[in-house]
């Protein structure tokens, strides 16, 4: 996990990406997990495509965030919101664990494992992007001072 500080201009990146364009790629591809599972699965449940409607937030906040710049703080504090949101429903998925039903609904519980792993590494990373955020923006501060 390539986690490093551009270095002409210390914004913080994961795998060589903000994490405004992070967002969106992860927006995106939750918005493709739910319709291609939906699909596949032949799933005649609304609640297949949950996966698609959290990322899709996910996609609108982060593209808000890169066009109103001004704004940008807010638009990622929704998007880590979002990004919680979606660990809690992946969190669904060790329920079915500890209960010994694991998998009985094989595709319900592949988009809750994997809800819990991208968003664990999502929000993870959202969380240290705004510490760093915080820490440039402190020692930018104490130097206009």
């Amino acid at each position: 996990m390539d986690n490093d500080i551009d270095q002409t201009n210390k914004n913080f990146k994961v795998m060589g990406l903000s994490m405004e364009n992070l967002s969106i790629y992860y927006g995106l591809f939750l918005v493709f997990w739910g319709i291609i599972v939906s699909l596949i699965s032949k799933s005649e449940s609304f609640t297949s495509y949950i996966p698609s409607f959290l990322g899709l937030p996910i996609l609108i906040f982060s593209y808000l965030a890169i066009r109103f710049a001004a704004k940008k703080k807010i638009f990622m504090h929704i998007v880590v919101l979002f990004g919680l949101i979606i660990f809690f429903g992946g969190l669904d998925f060790l329920r079915s664990l500890i209960t010994g039903n694991a998998f009985e609904n094989t595709w319900a519980d592949i988009s809750k494992l994997m809800m819990l792993l991208t968003s664990s590494f999502f929000t993870f990373q959202c969380i240290k992007s705004f510490i760093h955020a915080r820490k440039f923006g402190e020692i930018n501060n104490q130097s206009i001072k």
